[in-house]
């Protein structure tokens, strides 16, 4: 029973990945990847290391993809922001 779910969570893994490496929109691959993340961490739970599948789901399944779709968004915004900034003399700087 447990080679069969190893099986099955390898298989995932690697649906997932390919889903991931495929996908040409950032957005989208941050979305993939945070599930290549869950079942990553599902196959190191199946394989008896629970604290790596805990630090993987952590790290490959939260705080990796919302970089990516922080950095994204900052990226598409521009360096300005979109907004106007202040300097400390109250003066408008574009």
């Amino acid at each position: 029973m447990t080679d069969a779910l190893i099986a099955v969570a390898l298989l995932l893994v690697a649906v997932t990945a390919t889903a991931a490496v495929l996908n040409h929109e950032p957005l989208r691959q941050a979305l993939v990847l945070s599930f290549l993340g869950l079942a990553l961490a599902l196959l190191f739970a199946f394989v008896q290391a629970p604290d790596v599948g805990l630090s993987q789901l952590a790290v490959g399944s939260a705080v990796t993809p919302l970089m990516i779709v922080l950095t994204v968004r900052k990226v598409r915004r521009g360096p300005g922001g979109g907004e106007a900034r202040r300097d400390d003399r109250g003066e408008e700087d574009r």
